[in-house]
């Protein structure tokens, strides 16, 4: 097929399936959704119409950012499942993050061990797509933007979407210079499109994982009756990684537990993926007011949202407060998306001489 024929293919399934799948959603993408997609098609074409196979002038890929609930992930999602590549890969930031160090440790004692990664992981994809990119530890930043050097060197076709620009990752003050480096990367290696204006669609969702509820203590009795367990809290002690896990209650596909039990001790994204990959239904109660915590117990929570949230566990939440009320000052960065994912969860008030059946949307 002439390399025209090929481009126009590649577009014309690409736009065929995005529109497809506004359709099932009953959504229709307004302008600048339509303009994004166009542009990450054009990029595939760039990549694929010449021949079917990279092409030897590697262009890196596309950096697309915008506010919480534009439609970022929608947009991957259909992009993903068109592009015409069988070595693809779609990840979320925790679980590739972790999937990484998990390999870093077969090549330990060896020169470079994380170029060696970025090599396996070249044989493996020549397309991979990373959801909603943010990184503020310093730790993870100089990880992931080495391994990312590293894979366009590969000549691995990278796709990221993330809620900050490229300037404004690991935007602690402190470490923001170090990353500096990876920054200039980013801009110089990828074309950075912005997905502006518009609304957050996230809480227009038809999809229902999970409850948030209030206030405590009637959140509790609520948990209880939906979960059909009784909490004790004198159960076994659950083993999670380093952790040792008090629970409230727990059967064998459900685990209760306090929002200190699992966020005011050093626990970790390894363990949160831990507790989605065990069970599938998670319930957390007494979760306080988060600006009268420290930024790191903040940054926990958020954390395990972002993980419970792609990992598509039900989530049950029992709260002091309302979603409203949960984070009013002192805020982490990351709250904004943190609080769209929690307005999906259905929002149950028991406040006195409220029936607690009563759905609040």
């Amino acid at each position: 097929m002439p390399a025209s024929n090929v481009a126009a293919s590649i577009s014309a399934t690409l736009h065929q399936r995005f529109a497809a799948q506004l359709a099932e959603r009953g959504l229709i993408a307004d302008p600048a959704q339509q303009a994004a997609f166009t542009r990450l098609a054009e990029w595939l074409q760039r990549q694929l119409g010449v021949r079917r196979g990279w092409l030897r002038r590697h262009s890196g890929g596309v950096y697309l950012w915008g506010g919480v609930g534009r439609g970022k992930s929608l947009l991957l999602d259909c992009f993903f499942a068109a592009a015409p590549l069988e070595a693809k890969r779609r990840v979320h930031f925790h679980a590739f993050l972790q999937d990484v160090q998990q390999r870093l440790l077969r090549f330990v004692g060896q020169p470079d061990p994380l170029a060696l990664v970025a090599r396996e992981l070249a044989g493996e994809v020549r397309l991979l797509c990373f959801d909603e990119f943010h990184v503020h530890d310093i730790g993870d930043a100089i990880l992931l933007g080495r391994l990312l050097q590293y894979l366009l060197h590969e000549q691995v076709g990278v796709v990221l979407t993330s809620n900050y620009p490229p300037a404004g990752l690991c935007p602690n003050p402190l470490y923001h210079e170090r990353f500096q480096p990876f920054i200039h990367l980013l801009q110089q290696r990828l074309t950075v499109l912005e997905l502006d204006g518009g609304r957050d669609y996230r809480p227009l969702s038809e999809r229902d994982w999970g409850r948030y509820c209030w206030p405590t203590p009637a959140a509790d009795t609520h948990l209880a009756e939906a979960l059909g367990l009784t909490p004790d809290g004198a159960g076994q002690l659950l083993a999670v990684n380093r952790l040792r896990l008090q629970p409230l209650a727990r059967s064998q596909d459900t685990l209760w537990l306090t929002f200190a039990a699992l966020f005011e001790v050093p626990s970790a994204t390894a363990d949160y993926l831990w507790l989605c990959q065990h069970f599938a239904c998670l319930a957390i109660s007494a979760i306080p007011p988060l600006d009268q915590r420290s930024l790191d117990v903040q940054q926990r929570f958020l954390n395990f949202v972002d993980i419970a949230y792609d990992s598509g566990v039900q989530l049950l939440l029992g709260s002091a407060v309302s979603l409203d009320q949960l984070c009013v000052a002192r805020a982490q960065t990351d709250f904004a998306r943190t609080r769209s994912r929690l307005a999906q969860l259905r929002q149950i008030s028991l406040a006195e001489h409220c029936d607690y059946r009563s759905v609040v949307r």
